[in-house]
């Protein structure tokens, strides 16, 4: 194949890996994308809103769906990764490797298979919070849409349940996993970010109380698909909080964790208060922050904080969490403005926790913090939170500079 002719690959289906793929192909170039999860979006898909302007995931990633769907020029494989890149810039192999697909893209999303089927899974799109039926739909706007059977927790062919209820023969559970062998001009990688792992952070014993979770963990936890249908449920009893304490730079800013700042946790715990205050608006809310780093239109974030008087800052590092006998917290920190130091009794804790990448395990060059390293010299971009945190807004911007990038190289 004549260089100019090789597609660029895209690894990873997030929306920076989305973005760049829809500017790639609607310029004329054809572009394969891969995600290792079952459907396309990322993290962003089990938003409950993001900010600037707290749109939900819909608003987004609906539109860059109808544009994958109506360009041939873009191919995708979900439940895919990458095991082998060889090769130059202008001239790279790779080796793919796609998991099982049981259901196939007939698939009507009736939903007799998952009615009909006798197991479960943890709901990794509810961080396991909640259970689906092995035969699962990801989530109501999934892409692509159609059901989905986890092969770690599925009996296969000792079951078989849901191809004998399947009217269309979607349903194969002979199938194996399948290698693909690709050449392409260049890669970008958009493998995107995941938490950094809190139970790490001793101090805050986010491993000993169900009312102590992540930032990421709360988005399901508040959003209108999440674990409480409309309703933000503390998970030792689902009762509805009635005061919430905010842990910023949880774990971050920290030697003995991770030394950078994320950029984004401070808005984003902004933008949770702000949330809860709409749907509870008597709640009591405390953020416990270091320094509030917030820019440019996510300073009306903080601007809005700071005119309600039901949500307090709090300039001062939480030392400790401890769980008390009546499954509330008691969160020790430091008030530097005051100068003392102060106990507070709540309900449910969010932490802060960072961003660290989500990047696949081959030979890459990395910086001190794990994030890739430029390599566009050798005809691999890295982008968005794959090189550095960003938010949705600054990872769309990025993208849009790799496509741009990614088809100047034959």
């Amino acid at each position: 194949m004549d260089q100019s002719q090789k597609p660029v690959l895209i690894i990873g289906g997030g929306i920076s890996g989305i973005t760049a793929a829809v500017e790639i192909a609607e310029v004329g170039k054809e572009v394969i994308l891969i995600e290792k999860m079952p459907y396309l979006g990322g993290n962003v898909v089990k938003f409950n809103n993001y900010f600037p302007k707290l749109c939900p995931p819909t608003c987004g990633l609906e539109i860059n769906f109808r544009r994958i769907k109506q360009n041939p020029r873009i191919k995708y494989f979900t439940s895919t990764e990458v095991q082998e890149i060889s090769g130059e810039k202008g001239n790279f192999g790779v080796k793919l490797k796609t998991n099982p697909q049981y259901i196939k893209n007939n698939c009507t999303v009736c939903g007799k298979c998952a009615e009909v089927c006798p197991e479960e899974r943890p709901d990794e799109f509810n961080h396991g919070f909640t259970k689906t039926k092995v035969a699962y739909l990801p989530h109501e706007m999934a892409f692509p849409y159609k059901y989905h059977i986890d092969n770690e927790y599925c009996k296969k062919e000792a079951c078989k349940k849901c191809m004998e209820v399947c009217e269309y023969t979607a349903i194969d559970l002979s199938r194996n996993e399948e290698t693909i062998d690709l050449e392409v001009s260049s890669i970008i990688i958009g493998t995107g970010w995941k938490n950094y792992d809190a139970s790490k952070i001793e101090n805050l014993n986010y491993s000993t109380s169900k009312n102590i979770i992540t930032n990421v963990e709360f988005e399901r936890l508040i959003a209108s698909n999440g674990v409480g249908e409309n309703k933000l449920l503390r998970l030792s009893d689902n009762a509805e909080p009635q005061k919430i304490a905010f842990v910023q730079c949880a774990g971050s800013r920290d030697e003995n964790h991770l030394s950078y700042c994320s950029a984004v946790c401070c808005s984003a715990s902004l933008k949770h208060a702000l949330t809860i205050k709409e749907l509870y608006p008597n709640t009591e809310v405390k953020i416990f922050y270091i320094d509030m780093r917030v820019s440019g239109r996510n300073e009306d974030f903080l601007v809005k904080v700071q005119d309600n008087k039901n949500i307090e800052l709090i300039k001062g590092k939480v030392g400790k969490i401890s769980e008390l006998d009546n499954n509330n917290l008691l969160l020790e920190a430091e008030d530097i403005l005051s100068g003392m130091k102060i106990k507070y009794e709540a309900e449910m804790a969010v932490l802060a926790t960072g961003i660290i990448p989500s990047n696949i395990n081959l030979d890459m060059n990395l910086d001190q913090n794990q994030f890739i390293a430029d390599l566009q010299k050798g005809g691999i971009i890295p982008v968005a939170c794959s090189r550095k945190p960003m938010d949705v807004s600054s990872s769309v911007k990025d993208a849009t500079a790799a496509a741009l990038k990614a088809m100047q190289i034959n």
